[in-house]
């Protein structure tokens, strides 16, 4: 099996903390990176920085980078095209929202980027479960209609970039001659839930499945489910996983950087959190949140670890992704090969501080992953 591994751009800035940057509470500047005489600070999701990171992910290899959306971003659409010439080969995985662009103004932006870029956009398909988000952005079609939209979204997006272009009338969408100015190459799209929803719009338009990182038995049973999907449509979907790392020589050094993030938390910032979190209508995210329960012992991360290497400490501060990779980097590579055994084909990775992370995940873990020759890794 070939398996492809991508980095993550913190469009909401980056630090050494579960705290500030990401999907989190905002950062306390004297705490961004722990006590004060601790290193670390609150780095600001400027050009250069994320510049930055981008080209640690293309030097390291990684096959492309996820550019994630909502309101603590900074717009997906603009950093990753100003990423192109700051890059060479590097992909971008843009995040988007069906509902807030029509899928014509969509081919014509993701036909020019690929002429720009040399055919380097991804497209991750975020239909949206936050209800004050989707309010925010004047969106208010309801979770299940959102998935039947994003149907229609795609099928006028792809037919948008034929010669003969999409007439299409739906209950969302009607369109005459929809086309872009010069058609291009069509960019894979991944599309990620857990609602029975998701499935067949996933199973009919998409080319990956994108799951966040549940306990493999639980992913195992996603990937069945989509692929039976699939089979009935007569297509084949790819599966990846987006996850957290922390990996390092020894495990007792990767866990004591998982427990130190956990003694920095103040339990009043986890309970804010949670109220944000567990107002979702995600079914995805409800699930991440099972695996924590919003409470921690913050003097001991292994509570948190719901399966050998995998930790749900992330979930405390963060919505979306909330497990972690944690361990040595061979306890890391045997969680790997133990998800790709499942059938996971590709790794959304990212990690506090990204740069870094980077290093540790790309020098540590994936050599072990070439010397074992049980997988063909793609870099």
């Amino acid at each position: 099996m070939t398996l492809r591994f991508d980095w993550f751009l913190p469009t909401t800035g980056d630090s050494r903390a579960l705290v500030g940057g990401g999907h989190s509470v905002p950062a306390d500047v004297g705490r961004a990176g722990g006590s004060i005489d601790t290193a670390g600070r609150f780095r600001e999701p400027d050009l250069r920085y994320l510049a930055h990171v981008a080209r640690t992910a293309e030097d390291l290899g990684f096959d492309a980078v996820l550019t994630p959306t909502g309101t603590p971003c900074e717009d997906a659409w603009v950093v990753a095209s100003a990423l192109i010439p700051e890059t060479e080969r590097l992909k971008f995985l843009v995040a988007l929202r069906p509902g807030l662009i029509t899928p014509t103004l969509l081919a014509q932006m993701s036909s020019t980027f690929q002429r720009l870029s040399g055919n380097r956009l991804l497209l991750n398909v975020v239909v949206g479960g936050d209800p004050s988000e989707q309010h925010r952005f004047g969106d208010r079609v309801t979770k299940d209609d959102r998935y039947a939209r994003a149907a229609e979204f795609l099928q006028v997006f792809r037919e948008s970039f034929t010669e003969a272009g999409s007439d299409f009338t739906g209950e969302y969408y009607d369109v005459e001659d929809a086309r872009t100015r010069k058609p291009a190459q069509v960019p894979e799209i991944y599309l990620g839930g857990s609602s029975a929803a998701a499935g067949p719009v996933t199973a009919a338009h998409t080319e990956v499945y994108l799951t966040w990182g549940e306990p493999p038995a639980a992913v195992a049973e996603k990937i069945a489910w989509i692929r039976k999907l699939a089979d009935e449509e007569g297509r084949t979907v790819r599966f990846g996983v987006r996850l957290h790392t922390i990996s390092r020589d020894r495990s007792e050094q990767a866990w004591a950087i998982a427990d130190d993030m956990l003694a920095q938390l103040d339990p009043a910032d986890v309970a804010k959190a949670q109220e944000s979190i567990v107002t979702s209508e995600s079914e995805g995210q409800r699930r991440m949140r099972e695996l924590h329960g919003g409470e921690f012992d913050r003097s001991d991360a292994r509570s948190l670890e719901v399966h050998p290497a995998l930790w749900a400490g992330v979930g405390l501060m963060r919505s979306g992704a909330g497990t972690a990779l944690v361990g040595s980097h061979t306890e890391v590579a045997d969680l790997i090969e133990e998800y790709a055994a499942i059938g996971i084909e590709e790794f959304v990775m990212s990690g506090y501080p990204h740069v870094e992370e980077a290093y540790w995940f790309a020098e540590g873990v994936l050599p072990i992953l070439r010397r074992r020759g049980t997988l063909a890794v793609t870099f």
